[in-house]
């Protein structure tokens, strides 16, 4: 029974502190363009026609 004196304010202590982050987290603006991440990971920026120009060069 001693050992609950300890247990129960760490476990509130640590359920303050994660909702305290998860609270900072959405004032910083975390959660504002979700499906943004999702799409530009589907986008290919690198042109595969610039590294093919070295070998080409190479070969001739």
């Amino acid at each position: 029974m001693s050992a609950l004196i300890y247990l129960i304010p760490l476990a509130l202590l640590l359920g303050l502190t994660g909702l305290s982050a998860f609270v900072w987290s959405l004032k910083s603006g975390q959660y504002d363009d979700i499906e943004g991440a999702s799409r530009r990971i589907l986008l290919d920026d690198d042109d595969p026609d610039d590294d093919d120009d070295d070998d080409d060069e190479d070969r001739d």
